[in-house]
Order: structure tokens, then sequence, then C-alpha cells
């Protein structure tokens, strides 16, 4: 039997948590979970590899150690397993990209071919990772959605070359769609920057974001999309101004809503309305659900970086929004479908 409950959350001299309805909590559901939440050029690792097998970047003129990628992980899985106290938190998923090779100092001279494991030093520059709550869900025409929390780590993003100063990190807590494992990212459920110099702090930010989230509006805006539906001429319009947006002057631009996502990416959209088995237009009314649109540009967006990826989940969110509203009279994003 399923048992609403509402979720409370760990007291720790922050601000409340908003007034929410609850969700469903019941057993977890059983799903594959072989799709990987971003492709692009990544692979999946353990955390016990970034812990044992990797070095730790430093702040090259104070020599002071960066935040590393499993404290970061770490930290963010303690911060749910004390704020949804009583859930049940699956182990994260972590997946890196932009290898940097070392060597050391022993085996400064050696030839490569000749280099044994113990001689080489790794690290990723770009780390992402999730881990979800499979006891707090919902169904969205008959797609079942995970509460799932993760983060991600650019290196790339930090001036290692200076002095240690705040590192940035970027966290979310939203759903994601078990039939295609795309990310739900809406704005109360991400920060894009989260800038701190020790994992106290990061703790202390995570905890307010998820006070700060609320997952009964997200998946009410979130279902809203269901009802509505665009022509396939209509579709065609937003594909086409979608590439035009790209070439669009400057000053053009910045009257209209913001569009991440890059050309190639449009281009898996489309090829994905006719041939998506999940989420492709129907074949007999030739419409498609705003819901479909939406998951099409989730799951177009599995090709971005690591360090662009949720920036674009959240981007593709305000899109499908954006142009529901637009559907119904609403002038912000009627460019894109006029």
């Amino acid at each position: 039997m399923e048992t609403a409950l509402q979720l409370h959350p760990v007291r720790q001299e922050i601000i409340p948590l908003p007034t929410q309805h609850p969700l469903t909590i019941t057993q977890p559901l059983r799903t594959d979970k072989t799709t990987p939440f971003i492709e692009a050029n990544t692979k999946e690792v353990s955390l016990r590899h970034l812990q044992s097998d990797c070095v730790v970047p430093v702040f090259s003129k104070d020599n002071e150690v960066t935040i590393s990628h499993p404290a970061f992980v770490e930290t963010v899985h303690e911060a749910a397993q004390q704020f949804f106290r009583g859930e049940t938190i699956d182990s994260p998923s972590v997946r890196v990209s932009h290898i940097i090779k070392g060597r050391i100092p022993e085996a400064i001279h050696k030839p490569v071919n000749q280099l044994l494991e113990t001689d080489k030093t790794i690290y990723y520059e770009r780390m992402m990772f999730c881990f979800e709550i499979p006891t707090i869900h919902e169904d969205i025409d008959g797609n079942p959605l995970k509460l799932t929390v993760g983060g991600v780590r650019a290196y790339n993003h930090e001036n290692l070359y200076n002095k240690k100063s705040a590192e940035k990190f970027k966290v979310f807590v939203g759903f994601q769609n078990r039939v295609c494992c795309n990310m739900c990212v809406s704005t109360d459920g991400y920060k894009s920057e989260i800038k701190v110099m020790n994992t106290q702090a990061l703790f202390q930010a995570v905890m307010e974001l998820f006070q700060l989230y609320n997952p009964e509006r997200h998946t009410r805006q979130m279902q809203t999309l269901v009802n509505s539906s665009m022509t396939e001429h209509q579709f065609a319009q937003f594909l086409g101004k979608s590439r035009l947006y790209q070439c669009l002057p400057q000053e053009d631009k910045k009257r209209l809503p913001q569009l991440l996502m890059t050309d190639t990416q449009i281009n898996l959209v489309a090829r994905a309305y006719y041939q998506d088995e999940a989420f492709g237009v129907d074949a007999q009314s030739r419409e498609i659900s705003m819901w479909k649109v939406y998951n099409l540009l989730t799951g177009a967006n599995k090709s971005s970086y690591i360090d662009n990826f949720l920036d674009r989940a959240l981007n593709a969110s305000q899109l499908a929004e954006g142009i529901n509203k637009a559907l119904y009279g609403e002038s912000e994003y009627r460019w894109f479908v006029g």
C-alpha cells in the first residue's frame, strides 16, 4: 500500500522549508539503469577509483589542495541523507571526461612504452555524478520519474595557477525520467555556481538548495506539458527558428529568450521526432505533445560536455515551458513558433 508522507528538513540553522504538498512515497521502482544520464565523451568510473587512483590538483602558487571530486560527491550525498532522512538514497553514479595524465618523479625519464601503472598519475578535469532517491517518485504520461540529486565539477573553471580561492560547483535536485534517463531540472532545483572554500560551506549550500526546491511544483509544471501539443508545422517552425537563432545578430538575440542548444543538438531533436520510439511524433495525428518535445530536448542534451550539461538541462525546461505558453498566446517565446 502506498503512503503519502510530508518531507521534513533536517534543521541546521538554515532557512525554513517552503510549504509543499506531499509527494508519493513508496518502495523503489525496478528499472533498467543501463542508459547513461550523460553521453558525450564521458566514461563511467567508481567512487573508489577517484579516491584511490587519482591525484588531487593543488593551487600552484601556495600548494593548497583543491576540494577533490570524491569529497564533493560525499558531501552532497551526506547532505541528501540528512535532509531526506528515512528515504532510500542510492549510491552515486559517476561519469568523467578530459583525463589529465602525469607521472611520478622517478619515472620522468622512462619511455612511454616502459611506464608501469605505478609510474602514472591521473585526474579528471570534469566530473558529473547523480544518485536517485527512488522512494520519492511521480508518474507523468506513463513515464516513471524518480527524485535525483547530483552535481558537476570542472577544474577548467578554476584558476589553478594562482593562490587558493573560492572553488566553483554546480548542484541540482530534480527528477530523472527512467524511460530514457533524461534529467528534468527546474530553476529552484539548480545552483549554477556554488562558490565555497571548504566542504562545510559546500554542505550548507546544498542543504539550502534542498530547502528551496519544491518538487510538487516541479512535477505540476511538467504535467501541464502533457496536455498541450504542437502540429508538424509548428514543430518545423520551432526547428527552423532554432537554427536561425544561432546566426542572429547579438542585438536581436538579446531581445529573445536564451537558447543554449547547438545546431548539432537541434539536428538530434529533428531525427528523434521521427525515430524515437518513446517520444516521437504520433504517426496518425502528426502532432506531438509538449511533454514529448521536452524529452526530445533533454535527450539531445545528453550529447553535451559535462560542464555545459546542467545549464542546458535547465534551458530545455525553460524552452519547453515557454513554447507551451506561446502556443496559448503568450508573447515571450512566440518568435520560436511564429
